[in-house]
């Protein structure tokens, strides 16, 4: 029999660190009085996270990630994420280094983001065994819902039945306060009428009014989500994506997002984490404007490690639309580069749609105009949210991307829509940042309309679950358009993962080319390897020259045979395919001094 260990002692300086967070938090009384229990509750984790595996590094070129829902690969022979991890294993293998589980917690609406119990695993995907298989296969990523519970929350219900343990845990307004400056991210109502022991009481639903905002005022709050936290990692989470986390702090006469104590709440928990399972990565999730974003970077090693590149998608998509870079070499020339302790995650689609806040600023109504309309006639839809003076904007593109890229009312062999959209993610996979790849992309999914009339949600359109058999049917036929999405993504990430110059903490510079044609230079952290990254965005040939990386300089394309020379001005001179892409190593560079 086992010995029972001790409980782990916290540092010193983790203590002092704990203790002025809460301070800033709360302020010195509060902070005093409940700073025991949050050391109790880090000593208590140390001792159960003990034994689960530690990263040595931030991330690297290998790091590559697919995004997937517990039940997105279905099977009558077992449960759904015993046939996800078996799915992955066969047909990802080399192509994916870990995975961004989506909520796979009991849940009574939004696909797993109103979460009923933030404890369990919803029965109909298995258990917390399955999730620890998974996190022992590849690097996990699981989602941590912190802004809001489910109204059947059992947190939720014990406030509105007034049991004392759950006092405050929410926030109730008269329906007649001054809300007219609150940020909202949905069209839907922000207070929601509940009944309770006390009588009718408006609660705070930022998103739905079945997802009721928890109320961090109360440190009880903090301190249970904390323990919420912890109990991901010891069940094997590498990284915990803060969902919605911009809008945590609360305060009448503000927009209630970014506030203060937001930012100090992610500090707190990153001081937390680094103390008991040291190299967990914090991963924010704020679905706003490029230069608000980037704040959740901090001072680059006290909040989050990796934030999401939100303009890349809607920019990339314009970009092909228009066979113009220029917006979006415009924006990449302009994007300062994290510290060696943060990266960027770049993605294209995921199981929300294509967010159209984070271009703001960036493309112009019209722009933006005219990619809602493109959606909507490949199947689409576009979400609106309410802006301050109750008017509404478009906020999202519903639609997977595969579709989206495609022109309207133009008749396109197979072969081309694929091309276009494995240049794509040649883009995506050449930025400097660590890629997301969601299982419908990978999959060549196409819209699914049917399960928008199925649910009622549009946001269903790009959520489509497979049944394993006909998916390895289609798999195993060569000739499918899964199957050779499949072939042309693997073979683009696989080299991308073997290539020291796409490490994410990488020099990444834009070079000058025509308008058609994105041009990037990363050069490896220890600027031993180097890569010229071309991207077509158009469908006819075009011919790029570029500032190559010296005077008679032979670079090889990393994906084929060709083999190219610099002239003595330095130039490469290249003709791209349409929709061609092609990365051109140079052999045999030393280090710089």
């Amino acid at each position: 029999m086992e010995e029972p260990t001790a409980v782990a002692e916290v540092s010193e300086k983790t203590a002092l660190r704990l203790h002025e967070h809460l301070e800033r938090i709360y302020g010195p009384e509060v902070a005093t009085e409940v700073h025991p229990r949050f050391m109790k509750l880090m000593a208590e984790a140390a001792d159960r996270c003990a034994r689960r595996p530690r990263r040595d590094r931030v991330v690297d070129e290998s790091d590559v990630l697919l995004i997937t829902y517990g039940d997105h690969v279905q099977s009558s022979r077992r449960r759904p994420l015993e046939s996800l991890r078996e799915f992955i294993e066969k047909y990802l293998a080399g192509i994916v280094s870990g995975v961004h589980l989506l909520p796979h917690y009991p849940s009574s609406s939004d696909d797993g983001f109103a979460v009923a119990d933030y404890n369990a695993v919803d029965s109909t995907l298995g258990t917390w065994r399955d999730v620890v298989r998974l996190g022992d296969a590849f690097d996990l990523m699981l989602d941590a819902v912190v802004n809001h519970t489910s109204a059947s929350n059992r947190w939720f219900t014990g406030w509105a039945r007034g049991e004392p343990a759950f006092d405050d845990f929410y926030i109730s307004l008269d329906p007649e306060a001054e809300t007219d400056e609150v940020v909202r991210p949905r069209a839907t109502p922000l207070l929601t009428p509940v009944e309770t022991v006390r009588g009718l009481e408006w609660v705070w639903t930022t998103f739905s009014p079945d997802q009721v905002d928890l109320n961090y005022a109360n440190p009880e709050v903090l301190l249970a989500i904390s323990e919420v936290l912890f109990t991901y990692v010891e069940n094997g989470a590498q990284a915990l994506r803060l969902d919605a986390v911009a809008f945590l702090w609360k305060r009448l006469g503000t927009g209630c997002i970014h506030l203060p104590e937001t930012h100090e709440i992610i500090r707190l928990w990153r001081t937390m984490l680094d103390e008991v399972v040291p190299g967990t990565l914090i991963v924010t999730e704020t679905n706003v404007p490029h230069t608000e974003n980037v704040t959740y970077f901090g001072s680059g090693d006290d909040e989050a490690h990796l934030v999401y590149q939100f303009p890349l998608a809607p920019l990339t998509l314009s970009a092909f639309h228009l066979a113009d870079t220029s917006t979006l070499t415009d924006w990449l020339s302009g994007l300062p580069q994290p510290s060696p302790h943060n990266a960027f995650l770049n993605f294209l689609g995921g199981h929300d749609g294509i967010g159209l806040r984070p271009a703001e600023g960036l493309l112009t109504p019209g722009e933006i105009t005219h990619l809602c309309d493109l959606v909507r006639a490949h199947g689409g839809g576009v979400s609106y949210r309410a802006k301050p003076d109750g008017s509404m904007t478009p906020y999202e593109l519903n639609t997977v991307f595969f579709d989206a890229l495609n022109p309207i009312d133009l008749e396109e062999p197979d072969e081309v829509r694929i091309a276009r959209f494995i240049a794509a993610h040649g883009i995506l996979l050449a930025l400097a940042g660590v890629p997301l790849l969601y299982i419908n992309a990978l999959l060549g999914s196409n819209n699914w309309t049917q399960g928008v009339h199925e649910t009622g949600r549009l946001r269903s359109i790009n959520r489509r679950k497979f049944d394993e058999e006909a998916l390895e049917c289609e798999l195993g036929d060569v000739t499918s358009l899964r199957r050779r999405v499949l072939d042309g993504l693997g073979r683009l990430v696989r080299v991308r993962r073997a290539e020291p110059a796409f490490h994410p903490a990488g020099t990444q510079r834009v070079l000058l080319a025509p308008q058609s044609v994105l041009a990037l230079e990363r050069l490896s952290p220890d600027r031993s390897r180097r890569v010229i990254a071309l991207t077509n965005v158009s469908g006819r040939p075009r011919r790029v020259q570029v500032e190559g990386p010296g005077p008679d300089v032979a670079l090889v394309d990393l994906l084929g045979s060709r083999k190219v020379r610099t002239d003595r001005d330095a130039l490469l001179d290249i003709t791209l395919a349409p929709y061609g892409v092609s990365w051109l190593a140079a052999e045999g560079l030393q280090p710089s001094v």
